[in-house]
């Protein structure tokens, strides 16, 4: 007959991972049984190779829907890793025990379509309502309107009611409780108020024998079991069901194979169901799992971080000291009596605030280890906890501040660790592609966030920057985009790596595009070429492929963006387009790119956005001129980088909005503005213009949106033009008391677009004017500038004038 043992486990439980170890040393098993789904047996066996280094997860997906993943993670001190290791390193076999994968996934995406039809009828349904609720509303005032014109002879009656398509939404149903806590029910019955800690005292600090531990262990979460009242068709109760009837269907089979000895490792939660002398028939298990859908799946290894294994990355069975728990797990793996592990552990803490540059004495240490002693004394605790080292560090080493013990938290407690997987791990293409040019690029992925400053002018920096445009493009988000500092170059990038477990999921969902990171990216530029509906994004996307360096993406994007150019009517898309094809345009002549019939796109686009820009610029409101402003703001900007594009049909095309006064204030304003910037109008005409937008015939909230429009970026022109600072503080003075509140806020918006020194500038002339007005200009003698003015045009290059 067949001996089984039930090892119950808290998940990454370093004392349930030595527990086991124990009991594993003790029982001799001839067969390990591991919590997880039967797919893992596929690459349990690579856990022996010297090359996978914890902390890893395994990686499972559905393969016609990579969305459809699970990470089953495990640490160095996780019990399912060592009991692998040990079966592994003594001949045993080890399989994987649970639901299947695939029927799992099949069942989510079953969820999944069944949630999106209740919530098509449920619209449905409130449609329908809607319309009867107005149809009844209409019936009804059409009869009170008969009612109406038959007493009063032909008038109209009012209809008051509440309006039609105001649903009340159906009371919500009570949410049922999850999954009881047992551990946590356990240390409530044992008075601690933290399951943490009740565990680490009870299970990990207790040096008792380790199969009489589990047995209790057993008995323990047995009564708990026996307290779940929740009904049998909750969605938990289900899905346990289920998985507790797949691993008993497992067992059997194993027993049936002969075994003499069964170890099986599960979490202490299914522990008391697994007990072979209280299973369920056969019979009952089948009928469980009797016709569950399948999905194809695929497995892998993948690494995982040790900041993915805490609680606070909010993954579900996560601990809340990743780093603690793994140096626990050393000290008692390494049966060393002369080691402290209190005193271990703030030995470490010392160093790692002594990189920081902080102060942390060797006699501090001791003298913390002595608190910590004692507060585990006086807390009745059998030995010093996290908690008591945390308290003893922060008073001792810290000088009591939580600022230097958030740091040994981030870089101790939780800890830093990337885990690393061999190369023959099953893979996709895509992931080996991308695997071998970070090796290549010599970017090894890491879990600790870095600011990597890339100068294009180097060839090994600017592939780097090609393969994270190309990631950025597939949504694989290694990297982003930051500040490269003081720079006027476009030589310079700055990105902020920081590699994500999850980021492994992103690469398979990118993998149906391409074998390679290249051919991917391009046959993903190209889809989404087609599926853009507006010419701004495009535009990005061409952008994007020219950082990426994807001509084949490049082609696809210009005949799309051609395509849409031709039947585009509206300016202000027509406008946003501008900027990016102007940007490929320079830009693209650098990296190598032939950009000749971008620049054909472009050259089209500005003349029919200048064509139609007059005629946009009409009737707009408050909103529509807001949107027509910033299109036409970046439109300049687009224009401005490409110093050899003619610019007279866009000159041409701001003069007739600067002038027409039928055009909405805002974007009039700005037209002169740029019209001023470009040496087309002169001061006194703007000064003019001022003077008639800010009369006393113009509505307030009008003139006051002009001016935004003229002066918002800087205040260059009210600094230096005193007759135009004269008529606005004139037109301020002059805005009736009626309308100044509803004025006000876009007068402020505008002037608080200006730099502290300009509005400084600015109280401080209008102060010294008082109420006399602002003074007159000062005659200037420009010879004395002369010598300053012909260096300067040596510097720009006007031999001429120099």
């Amino acid at each position: 007959m067949t001996d089984v043992h039930i090892l119950g486990i808290r998940h990454h439980g370093p004392g349930s991972a030595h527990s086991v170890a124990e009991a594993l040393a003790t029982l001799r098993p001839d067969l390990v049984l591991v919590e997880g789904p039967p797919e893992l047996d596929q690459v349990i066996p690579l856990v022996t190779d010297p090359d996978m280094v914890p902390p890893v997860a395994g990686l499972i997906y559905a393969v016609d829907e990579p969305r459809l993943a699970s990470f089953y993670p495990m640490a160095g001190f996780s019990p399912e890793w060592v009991a692998i290791r040990w079966a592994l390193s003594t001949g045993k076999p080890v399989r994987a025990i649970d639901l299947p994968a695939a029927h799992t996934f099949a069942l989510r995406a079953a969820e999944e379509r069944a949630a999106q039809e209740r919530a098509a009828q449920e619209r449905a349904a409130q449609e329908r309502a809607v319309q009867e609720r107005d149809l009844a509303a209409l019936a009804a005032s059409q009869e009170e309107a008969t009612a109406a014109t038959s007493d009063d002879g032909g008038g109209l009656a009012a209809v008051d009611g509440t309006p039609s398509d105001v649903i009340e939404d159906p009371p919500a149903a009570p949410l049922q409780a999850y999954r009881p806590d047992a551990i946590g029910m356990l240390a409530t019955a044992a008075g601690y108020s933290d399951a943490e800690r009740w565990w680490e005292d009870a299970v990990e600090h207790r040096n008792t024998d380790p199969v009489e531990r589990f047995e209790a262990l057993i008995d323990a979460i047995t009564e708990i079991r026996d307290m779940d009242q929740r009904p049998v068709d909750h969605p938990d109760v289900l899905e346990n069901n289920r998985r507790e009837a797949a691993m008993r269907r497992l067992v059997r089979a194993a027993m049936r194979e002969g075994h003499e000895r069964i170890a099986v490792v599960c979490g202490a939660y299914h522990a008391p169901a697994l007990v072979p002398a209280g299973f369920p028939s056969v019979s009952a298990d089948n009928k469980v799992l009797a016709g569950l859908p399948k999905a194809k799946v695929a497995v892998t290894w993948v690494p995982w971080t040790s900041d993915r294994l805490s609680l606070g990355s909010g993954y579900g069975a996560g601990v809340t000291a990743p780093g603690w728990y793994q140096h626990l797990f050393a000290h008692w793996m390494a049966k060393d009596p002369a080691a402290d592990v209190a005193t271990t552990w703030l030995v470490r803490v010392a160093h790692a605030l002594r990189k920081e540059n902080l102060d942390a004495s060797t006699a501090s240490v001791v003298e913390a280890s002595r608190m910590a002693t004692a507060l585990a004394a006086v807390r009745g605790r059998p030995s010093p906890g996290l908690p008591e080292l945390d308290d003893a560090a922060q008073t001792v080493l810290c000088d009591g501040s939580p600022l230097p013990l958030a740091l040994v938290h981030r870089e101790l407690t939780v800890g830093r660790e990337l885990g690393n997987v061999p190369d023959s791990v099953p893979t996709l293409p895509l992931a080996a592609d991308l695997t071998a040019t970070q090796r290549k690029l010599r970017m090894k992925p890491s879990a600790m966030e870095e600011v990597m400053v890339l100068d294009l002018r180097k060839p090994n920096q600017l592939a780097r920057s090609v393969l994270l445009h190309r990631l950025s493009l597939l949504g694989v988000d290694w990297a982003q985009p930051t500040d490269a500092g003081r720079t006027t170059g476009t030589f310079k990038e700055a990105w902020t790596l920081a590699w994500k477990p999850e980021l492994a999921v992103s690469v398979v969902e990118a993998s149906r595009y391409g074998t390679t990171v290249a051919s991917a990216a391009a046959t993903y530029v190209s889809e989404q070429a087609q599926a853009a509906e507006s010419l701004p994004v495009l535009s990005k996307l061409l952008e994007s492929c020219l950082l990426a360096e994807l001509p084949d993406g490049i082609a696809g994007v210009v005949s799309a963006l051609a395509e849409r150019t031709a039947l585009q009517q509206d300016v202000p898309p027509l406008l946003e387009t501008i900027a990016p094809l102007a940007r490929t345009c320079r830009y693209g002549n650098v990296r190598g790119v032939d950009v000749r019939d971008v620049r054909k796109i472009l050259q089209a686009t500005v003349v029919r956005a200048c064509v139609g820009l007059p005629t946009a610029c009409a009737g707009l409101d408050d909103d529509a001129a807001g949107v027509m402003r910033r299109a036409i703001d970046r439109a300049q900007d687009g224009l401005t980088v490409l110093p050899e594009l003619p610019l007279n049909d866009w000159h041409t095309a701001l003069s007739a909005v600067a002038h027409s006064d039928t055009i909405h204030g805002s974007v009039a304003g700005r037209a002169t503005r740029l019209l001023l910037d470009a040496g087309l109008v002169e001061g006194d005409d703007v000064a003019s213009r001022l003077s008639r937008r800010l009369s006393i015939a113009t509505p307030a909230p009008e003139a006051a949106a002009w001016l935004d429009g003229l002066l918002s970026g800087d205040a260059t022109l009210l600094i230096h033009d005193r007759r135009l600072l004269q008529i606005v503080d004139d037109w301020v003075e002059a805005v009736p008391d009626d309308v100044f509140e509803d004025v006000l806020p876009l007068i402020r918006r505008t002037f608080s677009a200006f730099s502290r020194p300009e509005r400084r500038e600015i109280g401080e002339q209008l102060s010294r004017a008082g109420s006399a007005g602002v003074a007159a200009e000062s005659s200037m003698d420009l010879s004395d500038a002369g010598p300053a003015l012909k260096t300067m045009a040596r510097i720009l290059g006007w031999e001429a004038i120099a």
